[in-house]
């Protein structure tokens, strides 16, 4: 029997689970039991009918399926979008759909609202002009299905990294590989529109900008955009009215050269701000003031003692309880875990293999219990359970096989 939740999650009641006969039996021999009972035990009634239901629900809380969205690289050929019925319990990977998502979809972000997948492509010419382009996918949640809608060119080119401002009515993307980032209006439907502003950056004595992603801040005030390339964050107020950004008074933080800071995530309350660095291997700590400044608190390696491989880390994000950090090492291969303290410091507590090679993104499913690691060099997805009592990882051992997977969100 199959419940539909919402664009991205449904219940599979399986019958047909022991387990679930056994809590139903015991259920129904405690009420007749109770029913008897005309003193004391009766006011027990309903709490035991509630144990007995709490249990019952949590023994298939994880034979629920949910939504996965994953792009990829297209260089093989493949459409680049795909999307899965996931059973975390089981471990299966059902394809519900594979999208012509233009080519090279490596990024996308979802408007839940509209049921629209915008997916960045990070390519140098879109439909034989100069410039990137954003692709957008309608998706209909009872079929999984999702098609094609609308295609935008980005100028410059390169799109990296695509982020929903909080209301929704723009799109921001970093654009790597021509130094850039640019605004995208929304028209009232959700569908891309025009570009409102565009931004690009210089160099100096040999470097070049590669900004890496863009996004706004949990309170939806600032904007702050990592730039690999030129080892800093920067960080902006933005215009709704005209789509325009502008950076806010000390608003570029400087992180040691060849550091390379490539992804970014914000504690709950968005006071501090976790970055993590591709080049050095290194995670910073940032204290955020109430007008967006960042101040550094902490910087700690990313590698294991003893590692002396090349190493390029990739993505960074918190556990659902805020309790862990996790970040990927693309060379070392692993997952590598920090505890965070109560003032948003952290202290290493882990690590375990990535399940394959090049872990360039991985999500946290929205349970809290499970990782999804992106492995794009060995082209696998690869799932995992989190130890509650440890916050590591532990590799169920299933995974699913798809061409260079780049991004995944539920």
């Amino acid at each position: 029997m199959r419940v539909e939740m919402d664009m991205k999650t449904h219940w599979d009641f399986d019958l047909n689970q022991p387990l679930f006969f056994i809590l139903c039996a015991l259920c129904v021999k405690s009420l007749r039991s109770l029913r008897l009972k005309k003193t004391i035990m009766k006011k027990y009634y309903y709490k035991i009918c509630a144990i007995f239901l709490f249990a019952l629900l949590s023994s298939l809380t994880y034979s629920q399926s949910v939504r996965l969205f994953a792009g990829t690289y297209t260089e093989k050929g493949q459409k680049g979008f795909y999307i899965f019925d996931l059973n975390r319990e089981a471990g299966t990977f059902k394809v519900l759909s594979e999208t012509d998502a233009g080519p090279d979809p490596s990024y996308f972000c979802i408007s839940k609202k509209r049921g629209l997948i915008y997916a960045a492509n990070e390519v140098m010419k879109f439909r034989g002009t100069n410039g990137g382009g954003v692709t957008t996918l309608s998706y209909e949640a009872k079929t999984g299905l999702a098609k094609k809608i609308n295609e935008l060119l980005v100028p410059a080119g390169g799109p990296c990294f695509i982020s929903l401002s909080p209301a929704e009515n723009y799109l921001l993307t970093a654009n790597y590989s021509s130094s850039s980032i640019a605004v995208v209006k929304l028209d009232p439907k959700g569908i891309p529109e025009r570009v409102t502003d565009t931004i690009s950056f210089k160099g100096s004595e040999g470097t070049v900008s590669h900004p890496h992603m863009i996004s706004f801040d949990p309170s939806g005030k600032k904007v702050y955009l990592t730039d690999l390339g030129l080892d800093r964050i920067v960080i902006y107020n933005f215009d709704e009215a005209s789509g325009k950004l502008k950076q806010i008074q000390n608003g570029i933080v400087n992180f040691s050269k060849g550091s390379g800071p490539r992804h970014f995530v914000f504690n709950a309350s968005g006071t501090k701000m976790y970055v993590i660095c591709e080049l050095n291997s290194t995670l910073s700590v940032f204290d955020v003031n109430l007008d967006g400044e960042l101040k550094s608190m902490q910087t700690l390696t990313t590698l294991g003692e003893g590692f002396k491989g090349e190493n390029a880390c990739a993505d960074i994000h918190l556990g659902k309880n805020g309790k862990y950090l996790y970040g990927s090492n693309r060379g070392e291969n692993t997952i590598v875990v920090f505890r965070t303290g109560t003032e948003g410091k952290l202290t290493p507590a882990g690590r375990i293999s990535c399940g394959g090679n090049w872990p360039r993104n991985f999500v946290i499913d929205p349970s809290g219990k499970f990782i999804l690691v992106g492995n794009q060099k060995s082209g696998d997805i690869s799932l995992f359970k989190i130890d509650e009592k440890t916050g590591i990882p532990v590799n169920t051992s299933k995974s699913y096989k798809v061409e260079t997977p780049s991004c995944l969100k539920f």
